[in-house]
């Protein structure tokens, strides 16, 4: 079991920069997919971010050039870094960590952090 605690989110000017921070209980290392996803109202969730355990990173069109994910195992932390925010930007971002062990899959999710991009 792991717990993924987000932070970083606010309210901001388009233009302007966040920097997202999903902590880990315990290490990352074996995660070999951790993402970022996003919900804005009334939206399906969406994959903004990925990167895998061998730091292949992977990005929705809508952000590509703005945002950048990175990890660091060592503080078994997972970022996301966001520039020149848009007010589409807005939405609830949450931290995914995904794992197979043999044949389990494991699937964990944090509780979000909101995220508002005003105009």
């Amino acid at each position: 079991q792991v717990q993924l605690v987000e932070s970083g989110g606010g309210l901001v000017q388009a233009g302007g920069s966040l920097r997202l921070s999903c902590a880990a209980s315990r290490s990352i290392f074996s995660f070999n997919f951790m993402g970022w996803y996003r919900q804005a109202p009334g939206k399906q969730r969406e994959l903004v971010a990925s990167i895998t355990s061998g730091s292949t990173t992977n990005y929705a069109d809508s952000v590509k050039g703005r945002f950048t994910i990175s990890r660091d195992n060592a503080k078994n932390t997972v970022y996301l870094q966001m520039n020149s925010l848009k007010p589409e930007d807005t939405a609830v971002y949450y931290c995914n960590a995904k794992t197979t062990i043999i044949i389990q899959k494991f699937d964990y999710w944090g509780l979000g952090t909101q995220v508002i991009v005003s105009s």
